[in-house]
């Protein structure tokens, strides 16, 4: 029996990359520095994550930076391999980072738009607006998508022009109410605009729908989308895809991949939702099958918005029903638990950080104990591509046989 199951915790680094600097990250440590806010706080305690720590996450964390994380006890023994990876693409965005963890690094540089008022291009904003017959947009600069939602939403629902808004990462977003705009003329503007964006080279566009009656109720829907450019070549998940294998996307893992090397999509909202949704697919899918959820609220919701209470509370939830999954798994089964990016929420500003991603692997014939330093995420591709006998990738290094 081959199964592996990826559960990657979105935006949970353990430590600043060897090449943070560049990226003005230098010190960042998503982890370290919740355990270090929660072992300070008088009103909450010690940051408590008994089951990743029996993998190995503060093993990994220390083997990353050098030092233990504060307040939290680890356990004298293990029972998965861990290890952390450097990432070795160009950016520290969601698809380079998933593309990566499936053995393909993104080496190139995608376009941005760095501005941040007035960051879109005159001639594009005049493109969608003809094509999609629109009154016009509002926003166009770069701002966190809560924040212009209370601030431009009830300008929007009179006007009817849809917010553009950008951040620092390749991205395009759209949001607009779901009532008075449409949620499917919200789709089929982004898609217009991931054609008119090809010239860019932008990552993803996305969809943001919300709705609420006023400033003060407004709120993000669950019917968000991306719309992602394909990976550069195949990764992993389309090389099982394409050997008569099976690969079950749960949650933003199929717009992540441009639906690349998916078999079925499940869409789900909040951790809890994603987690049902991932023991479903345990106790439906069988022999080479590649089970693959992305629990988007830690970046999504506590790291962008740098909610060091809210991202802490998340990971012992989180925690809290990892057993679920655990006793769940098969004899031959491989459980690996990662993440694509950091996104330390005592960090300055709003945007990802460039740290190590934690590998916590269990099963597939490991041992426990340290698989050490990776220098890249494609480890976990070309470690997938050898437990489903898989030519290997051009990108990483199996971390199962050297176990």
């Amino acid at each position: 029996m081959t199964r592996a199951i990826v559960l990657v915790l979105d935006s949970f680094g353990i430590g600043a990359a060897p090449d943070a600097e560049q990226f003005g990250d230098a010190g960042a440590d998503t982890l370290g520095h919740i355990a270090r806010e929660c072992a300070a706080s008088t009103h909450r305690g010690a940051l408590q994550l008994p089951n990743l720590a029996g993998l190995g996450l503060l093993h990994a964390h220390h083997e990353s930076t050098g030092h233990w994380a504060q307040g939290m006890t680890p356990p004298t023994s293990v029972s998965g391999a861990y290890g952390h990876a450097r990432e070795v693409s160009s950016g520290k965005d969601t698809p380079s980072g998933h593309w990566e963890i499936a053995g393909v690094p993104v080496r190139f540089d995608w376009g941005y738009f760095s501005d941040p008022d007035n960051s879109f291009p005159a001639e594009l904003l005049d493109a969608l607006i003809s094509e999609a017959e629109l009154p016009g947009v509002i926003g166009n600069c770069h701002a966190s998508g809560t924040e212009i939602i209370a601030r431009l939403g009830e300008e929007h629902v009179r006007s009817g022009q849809p917010i553009v808004y950008t951040s620092a990462d390749s991205v395009f977003q759209i949001a607009a109410h779901e009532d008075s705009f449409g949620l499917e003329r919200l789709y089929r503007l982004c898609e217009t605009a991931r054609r008119l964006l090809e010239p860019y080279n932008i990552g993803r566009v996305i969809a943001r729908p919300f709705n609420g009656e006023d400033a003060a109720t407004f709120a993000r829907t669950a019917n968000r989308r991306d719309y992602s450019v394909e990976p550069p070549s195949p990764t992993v998940l389309q090389r099982l895809c394409q050997a008569d294998g099976r690969v079950t996307a749960i949650g933003k893992i199929a717009d992540i991949y441009a639906h690349c090397g998916i078999s079925r999509s499940i869409k789900a909202s909040g951790h809890d939702a994603l987690f049902d949704a991932t023991l479903d697919a345990m106790a439906e899918d069988g022999e080479r099958s590649l089970i693959m959820t992305n629990f988007v609220d830690f970046d999504m919701v506590y790291g962008h918005r740098r909610d060091v209470d809210g991202y802490a509370a998340a990971l012992e939830h989180f925690d809290a029903r990892l057993p679920e999954v655990l006793a769940r798994l098969r004899d031959d089964d491989l459980l690996i638990l990662t993440a694509d990016h950091g996104c330390d929420p005592t960090w300055h500003g709003s945007d990802h950080t460039r740290e190590h991603i934690p590998i916590l692997a269990l099963g597939g014939g490991l041992s426990a104990g340290s698989l050490g330093a990776r220098t890249s995420f494609a480890d976990i591709g070309q470690s997938l591509a050898d437990y489903f006998d898989l030519a290997p990738m051009d990108d990483g290094e199996t971390f199962l046989t050297e176990n």
